[in-house]
């Protein structure tokens, strides 16, 4: 299992975009330190908790926001330092089909820049906000020296996830490989008579009940031999402020069950034992046999 977490703050989420757009974030509490520390130690716990007092293999990717990293570069750091790997998730948080070719590149650039400033390394992995994934992004990120994607979800009814073509792209163990060489890690979900259920985590993981979506997962495992989870620092974090304006169904989507996602997370995991938790170059490395050297045709 590949888990993955999207660190941005509470009031940065797409879903309120139209509360706090971005002109207003320097004026907004920042919570994103808290909420990513508890779910550090929840790592830490899992990986400190088995009955036979071995230590289990717990490695997660954090595709943390440039925005983010700016304010809280310890934070940063520290998720390296705990054992984890820290990836792009952008800077701004604009859906990358917002954005002209440059003005994506250069989102880009400035958060792998500032990252590896921070941690004095490569990064070399990137999630889009929104999963708004093009081929047009795949390119750049080639050429940009990343070896990895993990944009992609195929779930089609929500508006925001971009589109790419899996029958262009070469598949093994779950993941796609593009002409560039760049991999694409795309999160799981349920896929049923030629359609697509949301299974990969965030508000569907805290809406359906732990058996149910523990048995969609372990079934995408069992097919695929991947399971790829995502979630948020802010989905843990069930004392973040209350906004008005979002009309019910957004306040539904962002507020639901958020006081149970701790708990439920850590059950979760337990659930699919004797599986290992590896981070996106884990499974890279481990599985794929791949290096973390960049695509050979990526600018020096």
């Amino acid at each position: 299992m590949v888990l993955t977490f999207d660190v941005e703050d509470w009031f940065q989420v797409e879903n309120l975009r139209a509360v706090f757009p971005p002109d207003t974030w320097d004026g907004c509490e920042l919570r994103v330190e808290g909420a990513t520390r508890r779910l550090l130690d929840l790592l830490d716990r899992l990986r400190d908790g088995r009955e036979d007092g071995a230590a289990r293999d717990v490695r997660a990717t954090f595709f943390v926001l440039g925005w983010v990293a700016e304010k809280v570069p310890h934070l940063v750091r520290e998720i390296r330092d705990r054992g984890h790997e820290v990836a792009s998730h952008g800077h701004g948080h604009l859906l990358c089909r917002n954005m002209t070719p440059d003005s994506l590149r250069d989102d880009i650039r400035r958060s792998k820049a500032v990252l590896e400033d921070i941690l004095g390394e490569p990064v070399v992995g990137y999630r889009a906000p929104g999963f708004s994934v093009s081929p047009q992004l795949l390119e750049i990120l080639a050429e940009e020296g990343f070896c990895y994607d993990s944009s992609y979800n195929s779930f089609g009814a929500n508006p925001r996830h971009g589109r790419l073509d899996p029958a262009a792209l070469r598949k093994r163990r779950g993941v796609y490989e593009t002409p560039g060489r760049l991999v694409e890690i795309p999160v799981s979900n349920l896929h049923l008579n030629g359609g697509a259920l949301p299974w990969a985590g965030g508000g569907y993981f805290r809406l359906l009940c732990l058996k149910l979506f523990a048995a969609g997962a372990r079934a995408i495992l069992d097919r695929e031999g991947l399971y790829v989870f995502y979630l948020h620092p802010w989905e843990l974090d069930p004392d973040q402020p209350r906004v008005g304006g979002l009309g019910p169904l957004g306040r539904f989507r962002h507020y639901v069950n958020l006081e149970k996602t701790e708990k439920k997370l850590e059950n979760f995991a337990g659930t699919l034992e004797p599986c290992r938790f590896l981070s996106c170059s884990d499974y890279l490395e481990n599985v794929l046999g791949r290096s973390k050297s960049p695509p050979p045709h990526a600018e020096d």
